[in-house]
């Protein structure tokens, strides 16, 4: 049982003494501070309080603390579990507050890129109701409702704020409330009464292997920037097709430590943080794309692969400039904006094509793109040979850009293997090459006489027509029939040639 009585304690030095409830339960006993004073001449010497008025004040708070008591079961409760119960139960909490810590240990979690979205569906909430401190009490099923109901044009947003606002409101019930106690600091919870939207179906963003290597083929458009973004879209989008649709997250964090005898050995920064696996892939860069790899390679010193972080401060402002490069390509193609490409197009085209028109199965698809397939706890401690991913991924950048072939829409090496000595000619080796435009052989070498690679792309290049456009990518393919040994080469008409 819990008894209650108004007291005193010590004197102030300004002669006052503040006003207290003494809180008695099971022999102990505790104290809650009232915002009331009594002068000395109010107190007696047993220091019980003579002032009418604060003896009323403290006896309502008694009966409404009794009041309270009497609804919950306390036989089990000790004085400070009373104390906190009295002072907080009726204390509202803020969830924009709450959000904002939640938020920060993701992020200190090393989920930033959850948290972006954490923070976008909070800041939605947030704008609808006017104000930048939403309290849980303000979340009701009809509050709820009404803000899901106007995110109803959205695509993705309509599923995803809801699900991010429902996350945090689960954590913030889990750290407030104790349902063996009967200690509810949240009384309110909206989800039973809520139906979250589904998010529209994913656009199939592919593109056939036609409509690539027309993108591939098509003049740069002219730019007074320095460092065209055009180019670097065309080279990014090459990037990713050949590394069986690698996100542009992920080329961008690329270190030096992840290139190691021609594979890259990474893990996939969407779900890294959310598989048993890491989400750990090793994939085998393609000769097509090891000029690519040259050309934005980062000083010695720097421990990034690429030199994306030096112009761009984020993966997503270094995405959103590959997209405007991508762009400035498809509107010199003359296409319809709706029809515009995006960095994800060769991402989807990669998939399509190696199930499509290389033969490969959904699970093989989804292994060489790393998505996650319900196998991650085995994955988890396996050593995984990537290999058959390595191999899917060369037959789908040579049934793209090294050939013809209508749409229906090399040998790979361990990755302790030592690295191929350099590719080398000399006059007396025998030289098949050929000159790709579009994935079209527009010209053949099949001789002796070269010393350099140069020599033989000169040789090429005088054999091409003049109708390739200026600012058109070439790609040359040049075998050395003693040796075996191959190495495909891109120049630019105007810039390389």
């Amino acid at each position: 049982m819990t008894t209650f009585r108004p007291c005193v304690q010590k004197q102030r030095a300004d002669g006052f003494y503040p006003v207290y409830i003494r809180v008695t339960h099971e022999r102990k006993v505790g104290y809650i501070k009232t915002d009331k004073m009594v002068a000395k001449k109010d107190v007696t010497k047993k220091k019980e309080i003579r002032d009418n008025f604060v003896m009323m004040y403290c006896m309502e708070q008694i009966h409404s603390f009794t009041t309270r008591l009497n609804e919950k079961n306390t036989s089990t409760w000790s004085v400070k579990e009373i104390i906190d119960f009295l002072l907080t139960e009726d204390t509202d909490i803020s969830f924009s507050q709450y959000a904002q810590r939640h938020i920060a240990k993701m992020i200190n979690a090393g989920q930033e890129r959850n948290a972006k979205n954490y923070k976008l569906a909070v800041s939605n909430l947030e704008l609808y109701l006017g104000t930048n401190n939403v309290m849980f009490s303000q979340l009701t099923s009809a509050v709820v409702n009404r803000w899901i109901a106007q995110l109803a044009h959205t695509h993705r947003a309509k599923e995803m704020y809801p699900v991010c606002v429902r996350q945090i409101f689960r954590a913030a019930i889990l750290e407030y409330n104790d349902y063996d106690t009967g200690h509810l600091r949240i009384k309110t919870n909206p989800w039973p009464k809520v139906k979250i939207p589904q998010a529209d179906r994913t656009t199939k963003r592919a593109i056939s292997p036609e409509a690539c290597r027309e993108f591939f083929g098509a003049p740069l458009p002219e730019t007074k920037m320095i460092e065209s973004l055009p180019e670097l879209g065309r080279d990014v989008a090459k990037m990713i097709l050949c590394l069986a649709g690698i996100n542009t997250v992920d080329l961008y964090n690329l270190k030096k430590t992840d290139y190691k005898n021609g594979v890259i050995a990474y893990n996939r920064a969407k779900t890294r943080n959310s598989r048993r696996d890491d989400a750990y892939i090793e994939m085998r860069v393609p000769p097509v794309i090891k000029p690519l790899f040259e050309k934005y390679a980062s000083d010695k010193t720097d421990p990034y692969l690429f030199r994306f972080h030096i112009r761009y401060s984020t993966s997503d402002s270094f995405c959103a400039n590959v997209n405007n490069g991508i762009k400035k390509i498809c509107k010199s193609m003359g296409m319809d904006q709706k029809d515009y490409y995006c960095a994800y197009t060769f991402r989807h085209t990669w998939g399509t094509v190696a199930q499509n028109d290389c033969g490969a199965s959904i699970s093989e698809v989804g292994f060489a793109m790393n998505h996650s397939h319900g196998h991650t706890v085995t994955r988890g401690y396996l050593k995984i040979d990537f290999t058959p991913a390595w191999e899917l991924n060369e037959k789908v950048v040579d049934f793209i850009l090294f050939s013809k072939k209508k749409s229906k829409q090399g040998m790979a090496k361990d990755i302790e293997e030592p690295k191929d000595k350099l590719f080398r000619l000399s006059k007396k080796m025998m030289v098949y090459a050929r000159a790709y435009y579009k994935g079209e052989i527009l010209a053949e070498v099949s001789d002796i006489g070269f010393n350099t690679v140069d020599a033989v792309i000169t040789a090429l290049v005088a054999k091409l027509p003049d109708t390739i456009p200026t600012r058109a990518a070439v790609q040359f393919r040049i075998t050395n029939v003693d040796s075996g040994k191959e190495a495909i080469y891109e120049r630019t008409k105007g810039k390389g040639f």
